[in-house]
């Protein structure tokens, strides 16, 4: 059954196009008020693109199956570290809201497909999405009053949104929960092309 006819068939068409409509929210354009642990563990979960993005990769793991389902939620934070020294220098890195807007549509379209490609190539493009995600991180944590305090934080939300994503994956054991996960993939999608289209219209 094709994407578009589950989309009209299904009940949670309302509740989709009212996401896809909603206002995108930018974690990372809140500067110098993250001070410890609890902003830190606040941060990555106030922001709708962050928030897409970090449940899909957990989503994706799933129905990609052992190892993706853990390479992928252990990949993204070691390789958003990088991105996070980066931001935390200054190092200058173009289109940092566009790439993370990207990862909300990249990897939604990819559950929504049920895309299987190679483990390198799921975990390439998983790795290079992190690296803007832990730059606009790493460019809040030179203005937090505890940055040890305020990293733990962001990486320990960054590890539950992932969990999350895979606790809704268990669903995929089904028919049922198959189509509703590729709804979900969906509405990622969507969003992140609204995120997108944010950004883009921003300039």
């Amino acid at each position: 059954m094709r994407i578009s006819n589950l989309i009209l068939r299904s009940r949670l068409a309302p509740p989709l196009a009212a996401l896809c409509l909603a206002p995108a929210a930018f974690a990372h354009n809140v500067a110098g008020t993250a001070t410890g642990f609890e902003s830190g563990l606040k941060h990555p979960i106030s922001g709708l693109d962050h928030v897409l993005a970090m449940v899909a990769v957990g989503i994706w793991g799933s129905q990609l199956g052992a190892p993706a389902v853990w390479l992928l939620p252990v990949a993204f934070p070691l390789v958003m570290s990088i991105g996070g020294a980066l931001g935390v220098r200054g190092v200058p890195l173009p289109g940092v809201e566009t790439g993370i807007a990207l990862s909300a549509l990249a990897l939604g379209l990819a559950i929504a497909l049920a895309a299987r490609p190679p483990l390198w190539v799921a975990a390439t493009l998983v790795a290079i999405f992190a690296v803007f995600h832990g730059y606009a991180h790493g460019a809040e944590l030179p203005h937090a009053a505890e940055p040890l305090a305020y990293g733990v934080g962001f990486v320990t939300a960054t590890g539950l949104l992932h969990a999350s994503g895979i606790a809704l994956g268990v669903f995929g054991k089904w028919q049922l929960g198959r189509r509703a996960l590729r709804l979900a993939g969906v509405a990622i999608a969507i969003t992140g092309a609204h995120l997108v289209m944010g950004v883009i219209g921003s300039r």
